[in-house]
């Protein structure tokens, strides 16, 4: 075999091998949907992007003054650090496709579960977020300046902390007892809560009308405070992402970054 030939095979083998990095022009953003424990997938923020996903969830834990990615702590590694696999491949994503995550949709949103202690942690990250306020929405003595990425701090969430900032870069993660709430959107631009504490239907046949009117209900309270929704512990299946697509969800929570993905583009 010519060298030549050589190096074209071993081009190809490579480009075969390599997990492929996410590009400005990787797939039609999908709005709707949210990588739940998206650090568990093979390319953490990667995986999510190349299939479109406008919103990507990361447990953190603060170690030693670092910001540590993981599910527990059994599983805590000094590389995976909040850095390293999401603030920074999100800037780098921001700067070389003309200042967003996505074309055509102007926010991505970085929800942010703490782990440890909330008031240490959130410190710990208002410091680190403030060093990429190149891409962070941010908001200033009571007035929002929208930016590529929205952080959202959800878990073990010090609010009083958060809300005193002269300059905040993140908003809280409220739950359903916070529909009637009358904090600002900023403060409080998402409602997350578990689907099983809240619903009957466990995804196997059709929604309950008494369900229907309750989820109903939830979204248009949340979005008439100009607040987003979103349910965990719902199951993974194209029912349950039918039901919540078709009540207005505004997150639709997954692990199946393919099923849902090809499922919301299937949709007009």
């Amino acid at each position: 075999m010519r060298l030549s030939s050589l190096f074209l095979a071993v081009v190809v083998l490579e480009s075969l091998l390599v997990p492929r990095m996410g590009t400005a022009q990787d797939a039609t953003p999908c709005p709707k949907a949210h990588a739940h424990n998206d650090y568990l997938h093979e390319r953490p923020l990667l995986d999510a992007l190349d299939r479109g996903f406008c919103s990507v969830e990361s447990d953190i834990f603060l170690v030693d003054g670092k910001l540590l990615v993981a599910h527990t702590r059994s599983e805590l590694s000094p590389d995976r650090t909040l850095q390293s696999l999401y603030l920074d491949p999100l800037r780098k994503r921001v700067q070389s496709n003309a200042g967003s995550v996505h074309k055509g949709v102007p926010n991505f949103t970085l929800l942010i579960d703490i782990k440890t202690d909330g008031a240490s942690t959130y410190r710990k990250l208002h410091e680190l977020l403030s060093e990429y306020n190149d891409i962070f929405s941010r908001v200033e003595n009571g007035k929002a300046h929208p930016g590529a990425v929205t952080a959202i701090v959800s878990g073990n969430r010090p609010t009083e902390l958060i809300a005193a900032e002269k300059i905040r870069y993140v908003g809280v993660d409220g739950r359903l007892t916070d529909l009637e709430s009358e904090v600002p959107s900023h403060l409080m631009p998402l409602i997350s809560d578990n689907w099983s504490l809240h619903f009957k239907w466990r995804g196997v046949g059709k929604l309950p009308d008494e369900d229907q009117r309750k989820l109903v209900s939830i979204v248009e309270q949340a979005h008439k405070k100009n607040r987003r929704v979103r349910f965990w512990a719902t199951s993974d299946n194209a029912t349950v992402w039918a039901a919540l697509n078709e009540a207005n969800v505004d997150l639709i929570n997954t692990d199946d970054l393919q099923g849902l993905s090809q499922y919301l583009r299937s949709k007009p």
